[in-house]
């Protein structure tokens, strides 16, 4: 079970909008124009365990397991979602760039995370999960060994959720 690593119990599905403003972005004087512009899209942040720090105590008919916090393992961006519709630039914007786009998705992804990282519902839900995933796993040995175990959990609440992964799409 330890060799799973990281158990990855949800993926949340978030719209989300990169947006970019950047003042005074090219010429001079009475030409200055600012870049302005969002892309829409949707957003796959994947909530979890980390297995590496489950504790597994075996006593008898008891078992006894210690979770970890939830936390983000993955947040990237649902290549599908966008469109030639989801870029929208301002009328009056300067030229964007890949760079301004990649910088949006940057900082769009990380507020994604971040929401996600501090929903307590959802990560609540996804140690739920967890615990379901992890007494199957248990009463499936037992079923093949011929016992029947009583488990006993603790969750440990001290961690803080971590994240361990955030990607953006290549710029279009």
């Amino acid at each position: 079970m330890r060799n799973i690593c990281e158990l990855a119990t949800f993926d949340c599905y978030y719209h989300n909008v990169a947006k970019y403003y950047e003042k005074d972005a090219t010429g001079a004087l009475l030409w200055k124009k600012d870049r302005k512009f969002w892309i829409e899209y949707s957003g796959i942040v994947t909530i979890g365990i980390d297995v590496s720090k489950v504790k597994f105590n075996i006593s008898d008919d008891t078992v006894s397991i210690t979770l970890p916090p939830a936390q983000v393992q993955s947040c990237k961006v649902d290549e599908t979602t966008l469109t030639d519709e989801s870029f929208i630039i301002d009328a009056e914007s300067a030229v964007v760039e890949a760079e301004h786009q990649t910088a949006a998705f940057k900082e769009a992804q990380e507020n994604m995370k971040k929401a996600a990282a501090n929903d307590n519902v959802l990560l609540e839900n996804a140690r739920s999960r967890a615990k379901q995933l992890l007494e199957g796993y248990v009463n499936n040995i037992g079923n093949l060994v011929g016992k029947k175990y009583t488990i006993v959990w603790e969750c440990l609440d001290s961690e803080q959720p971590t994240t361990s992964e955030v990607s953006s799409p290549a710029s279009t």
